[in-house]
């Protein structure tokens, strides 16, 4: 029972990923048909990860009362609703209402499904969730670039909506399933679920290292998404067509490298396949400092890729087993959250740096970056191991510790 919704949480995991590149597929069709110029778009996308990080700030007490199964399915179709409604908007300013629901529907999601997978699944099964979100992105460019050679950009957003019910309806089919393997559960091991206030959270040491460590983790990763292809050519010399194939590249690293860091959890622990990642990355970061052709960077944003891919879902999968059962759900939310204001920040800063500077300063700012994640990782992780050797949090169960 357990394998098979599994399975289930797979094909909802590909539901997050649908609306996330549909903004970037759509959007060259969208604002000329809409006579707006191109920058509007930054518009909807701070909406959209200003109210994922808000819902993944807020979501573990929801989770926690509602359960998994049931924030999951409602949040599905919450973002099926902003799809439809991207697909009917005939202005900038329906595009950013319709942002909303599709910001907070993504953030309950990810801080559902990966505190669930977390604390009931192997750390293989994790790194398989997140290459899952992998397909759901790659799927969107695919379904879109059929309308989108008439210009049919609502048709395109119409079709990804009606996978998106699709997958939202898969959701509430499953929650019989969800109800019945709680039921199980509850009468092998109870545990109560603690909610964590912010203000609790930040007094945990490990905690705090914590949100440093996914707060850059996701900015660097984000910094390469947005910033990468104006590197290859603003510095070094490569054609938009080339950027965007090295950017496909990196994708398929990102994928790929947290599907073989699934497999590699068989034997592997966590804490080795993130410091591994770590020194794929340092190689990729050194080979664009090199004096070396275009296509050897090109393969260098793969490598980097593949290295901090795996350290996200790996580092999520070890919360519940340091900090505790009971908080687990409270302190990835928060992770997401910080995952999410990093998104929003980081890379805005080097669009700063390239425009008073130089876009040749990309490989020092990931080197920047990078020191900081190794920095704080290693101290995150000794934290870690700290709170593991005395059980975890502890909790006396009394209503006042559920802040």
């Amino acid at each position: 029972m357990a394998t098979i919704l599994l399975i289930f949480i797979y094909i909802i995991y590909i539901g997050l990923g649908v609306p996330d590149s549909a903004i970037g597929s759509a959007w060259p069709a969208v604002y000329r048909d809409l006579n707006l110029p191109v920058s509007y778009a930054s518009f909807v996308t701070v909406i959209i990860s200003l109210c994922t990080a808000s819902s993944s700030f807020f979501s573990a007490k929801l989770i926690n009362k509602f359960g998994t199964g049931t924030v999951t399915a409602v949040s599905t179709l919450v973002t099926a609703a902003a799809l439809l409604g991207f697909s009917l908007s005939d202005s900038i300013w329906w595009f950013c209402v319709s942002a909303v629901p599709a910001g907070f529907g993504a953030g309950a999601i990810d801080a559902a499904l990966n505190n669930y997978v977390a604390l009931r699944y192997k750390s293989s099964h994790i790194n398989f969730l997140h290459s899952f979100y992998g397909v759901g992105v790659a799927i969107t460019p695919f379904i879109m670039s059929f309308p989108l050679k008439t210009g049919d950009w609502r048709q395109g957003y119409r079709t990804i909506f009606f996978v998106q019910l699709a997958i939202a309806a898969i959701a509430f089919l499953t929650l019989p399933l969800w109800n019945k393997i709680r039921e199980r559960e509850n009468g092998e091991e109870k545990f109560t679920p603690v909610t964590l206030s912010y203000v609790k959270m930040a007094k945990i040491p490990a905690a705090r290292i914590g949100w440093v460590v996914f707060f850059f983790t996701c900015g660097l990763e984000f910094t390469c998404n947005t910033w990468a292809t104006t590197f290859f050519v603003e510095s070094e010399g490569a054609t938009a067509a080339t950027a965007a194939k090295f950017l496909t590249l990196y994708f398929l690293g990102i994928t790929s490298g947290r599907f073989v860091s699934g497999i590699l959890a068989r034997k592997m622990s966590n804490r080795s396949i993130v410091l591994a990642g770590y020194c794929i990355v340092f190689a990729a970061i050194v080979i664009l400092f090199l004096p070396v052709s275009v296509l050897f960077k090109g393969i260098a944003l793969l490598m980097i890729g593949l290295g901090n891919g795996p350290s996200f879902p790996n580092l999520i999968y070890m919360t519940p087993g340091h900090f505790g059962k009971q908080a687990s759900q409270s302190l990835i939310a928060s992770q997401m959250a910080m995952c999410n204001l990093g998104i929003l920040a980081v890379p805005p800063v080097f669009g700063l740096i390239a425009k008073n500077l130089s876009a040749k300063l990309f490989p020092v700012f990931l080197a920047a970056l990078f020191a900081v994640i190794v920095l704080s990782t290693l101290s995150y992780l000794k934290r870690l191991a700290a709170l593991k050797s005395q059980g975890g949090l502890k909790f006396d169960e009394k209503p006042a510790e559920r802040l």
